[in-house]
């Protein structure tokens, strides 16, 4: 393979990393054993744990997990602990600008509600960002197993901070759960905020999941839609639109939609042109972080490093981040683009 850069020093975005799912294990551990939290084989000795959504018991099995995880969150500074560390492992991996996506109905009831709970993550991001130079923007995302009344709420709240750290909103869980169509006047609320619209869809289910989300719900952008590529007329769709993918590689393997990294139709999508932002979803879950995503689709696909700076610039240029932060990362690209492979 020509050149093997660094990848921790490739400078790009994480457009797809849940709240909870950042945490690292270390700090799962230790927050557990402070409160005598008692924790699943799965979460301890047998970390990562082995996991699969291929039906809903094991989606549940799945949430269960994350669920757990998220009860060692127990006062402001785990909070402030999580996005710090989450900002700080995203530096280490060459990380200029992350979207941490959140559903604040999941922390609000230790938190004092919903609104103090964004209050306290919006605060926890702008402290994050200082110390250590990351840009951060939340996604206010709604529970699409929860009432779309909910979602309303969640956009009322997202739309009320918009400008003020929150740059989207999404639809997450099972996407084999509820009915798409009737989440559309959640997104058409944070549609009139300015919003950027990302829902989930195209991972779990194929190509018709991902239709629902442009039709229903005016999706700018895809959390995973990695099976757009069974259909390449919808692919077409997607890459005339500019709806990004963020395609999270090892925890599609990870939960059964691949067999393999070698599967994931990574060269396919970029084939089409869709401009891919690859995530790392769960890392608490599925071992892997941003870099990680890159190494292995490096590894899998043979990709060499024009190709990797490639969708690291889609990455960038997929995101809410800030115009002169932006330009400032892609030209650190090309920099590292220029740099004479070791």
């Amino acid at each position: 393979m020509a050149g093997v850069r660094d990848l921790q020093a490739l400078p790009k975005a994480h457009l797809h990393l849940h709240f909870t799912g950042s945490m690292r294990h270390a700090t799962l551990l230790e927050l557990a054993e402070r409160d005598g939290i008692a924790l699943p084989d799965s979460l301890v000795e047998d970390w990562p744990p082995r996991l699969s959504a291929a039906d809903e018991k094991g989606w549940f099995r799945f949430q269960r997990l994350y669920d757990v995880a998220r009860s060692v969150l127990r006062t402001e500074a785990d909070v402030r602990r999580l996005v710090r560390e989450a900002a700080e492992d995203d530096v280490r991996d060459g990380g200029r600008w992350l979207e941490i996506q959140v559903d604040p109905s999941g922390y609000g009831a230790r938190f004092g509600g919903i609104t103090a709970f964004t209050d306290l993550v919006l605060d926890a991001v702008a402290e994050a960002s200082r110390a250590t130079g990351l840009g951060i923007g939340v996604v206010v995302a709604a529970n699409r197993t929860r009432h779309p009344l909910d979602a309303r709420t969640l956009a009322r709240l997202a739309a009320q901070y918009a400008g003020r750290g929150v740059v989207g909103f999404g639809l997450s869980n099972d996407e084999r759960r509820g009915v798409t169509e009737d989440f559309g006047p959640a997104f058409a609320i944070a549609r009139r905020a300015g919003l950027l619209l990302a829902p989930h869809g195209g991972e779990l289910l194929g190509p018709a999941s991902v239709r629902r989300c442009l039709d229903a719900l005016g999706a700018d952008r895809l959390g995973h839609g990695v099976r757009s590529a069974e259909d390449p007329r919808l692919l077409d769709e997607l890459v005339a639109a500019g709806v990004a993918l963020e395609v999270c590689p090892v925890s599609n393997v990870a939960l059964g939609v691949y067999s393999d990294l070698t599967s994931v139709p990574l060269p396919t999508l970029l084939a089409a042109g869709a401009q891919v932002a690859l995530g790392a979803d769960d890392p608490l879950l599925f071992g892997s972080r941003l870099a990680g995503q890159y190494a292995t689709m490096r590894a899998a696909h043979d990709l060499d490093d024009t190709r990797l700076a490639d969708l690291a610039r889609m990455s960038l240029r997929a995101s809410r981040a800030p115009d002169d932060l932006r330009e400032r990362a892609l030209a650190e690209v090309d920099d590292w683009l220029r740099a004479p492979a070791p």
